[in-house]
C-alpha cells in the first residue's frame, strides 16, 4: 500500500521534510534562548537600578572592563568636569529625533576619571554647525549615573570612528583613553542626577524599559508550529495518496474480469 513512498518524488519530499523540520525546531530554540537572555537582562536592569547608589571608587577599577553584573548599577562620584576633553557622540536618537550624546570626563579627587554621558542634544539646523550644548557645571559636582559597558564594534555594530575633531561614534574608555589625560575607570555612566544641578543641561537619557521582552518567545512558538504543521501536512499527503490508491484497487476488484484484463493490458 505504501510502496509509493519509494518513488523518487516521495523520496525527495521526505528528504525535504527531514531537513526542514530540524531547522525549524532549532530556530525555535534559538529564539527561545534569546527570550531567556532578554528576561535575564531585564532582571539585571531591575535589580541594579533599584539598588542604592555606591561610590564609583568602591566597585570600579582603572583600565579594567566593566563586569557584566555591574551593568545598570548606580554609582556616584564627586569631582570636577574636564570640559576641555568633552566629546560629542554622533548618531544618537531620542524619541525618534537625531542628535548627539554629550560625553564629559569627571575627574575625581585622586585623579581617577569617569566618563559621564551628560545627556542628549538635538542636531543643529545645518549639518556643518555645532549643536547647542549646555555647558557642564564648573567647580565641584557630585554625579549619580547608571553604569554602562564600553561600546565595541562587535556589541554595538558601530564601525570605525569619526574623523571630525571632538566627535566620536562609540563610547569606549579603552579607545578614548589616549585622548583623555587622566586614568579612566572601565565603562561609563548615563547621568541621572548631579549636584549642583545647572539651570540648563542636555536632556537626560530615559531609564531602560525592563518590561519589554520583545517578540522572541512568539517567534519561537511560531517556528515550532511551522515544524509541526509541516509534519502534519506531510502525513496528510501520505494518507491522502494511500486512500486514492486504495480506492483505485477497490474499483479494479469490482470491475468485470474482462474489463479488468483490458485495463491491466493498457497499463
Amino acid at each position: 500500500m505504501y510502496r509509493f513512498l519509494l518513488t523518487p518524488r516521495w523520496i525527495a519530499m521526505a528528504l525535504l521534510v527531514v531537513v526542514l523540520i530540524p531547522i525549524m525546531v532549532e530556530l525555535g530554540f534559538w529564539q527561545f534562548h534569546r527570550h531567556e537572555n532578554k528576561v535575564a537582562h531585564n532582571d539585571l536592569i531591575s535589580a541594579n537600578i533599584d539598588r542604592r547608589p555606591v561610590p564609583a571608587e568602591e566597585i570600579l577599577a582603572v583600565g579594567r572592563k566593566l563586569p557584566g553584573d555591574l551593568q545598570w548599577r548606580r554609582v556616584t562620584l564627586t569631582g570636577r568636569y574636564d570640559t576641555e576633553h568633552e566629546l560629542l557622540v554622533r548618531n544618537r536618537s531620542q524619541d525618534g529625533v537625531p542628535g548627539y550624546y554629550v560625553l564629559t570626563p569627571l575627574v575625581g579627587a585622586d585623579g581617577r576619571t569617569l566618563l559621564v554621558d551628560r545627556g542628549w542634544v538635538k542636531n543643529p539646523p545645518q549639518a556643518a554647525d555645532r549643536p547647542d550644548v549646555p555647558p557642564a557645571p564648573t567647580g565641584q559636582v557630585t554625579v549619580t549615573g547608571r553604569l554602562r559597558p564600553d561600546e565595541t564594534r562587535k556589541d554595538s555594530g558601530i564601525r570605525g570612528q569619526t574623523a571630525i575633531e571632538g566627535q566620536v561614534l562609540r563610547i569606549s574608555g579603552f579607545e578614548l583613553g589616549p585622548k583623555v589625560p587622566h586614568p579612566l575607570f572601565g565603562g561609563y555612566v548615563e547621568l541621572t542626577e548631579q549636584t549642583p544641578m545647572p539651570a540648563k543641561a542636555p536632556a537626560l537619557i530615559p531609564e531602560p524599559d525592563d518590561e519589554d521582552l520583545g517578540p522572541h518567545l512568539a517567534y519561537a512558538v511560531q517556528w515550532w508550529i511551522f515544524a509541526f504543521a509541516l509534519l502534519a501536512m506531510f502525513v496528510k499527503l501520505i494518507r491522502s495518496e494511500a486512500r486514492e490508491l486504495e480506492a483505485e484497487l477497490a474499483a479494479l476488484d469490482e470491475a468485470d474480469p474482462a474489463d479488468e484484463h483490458e485495463e491491466v493490458a493498457k497499463v
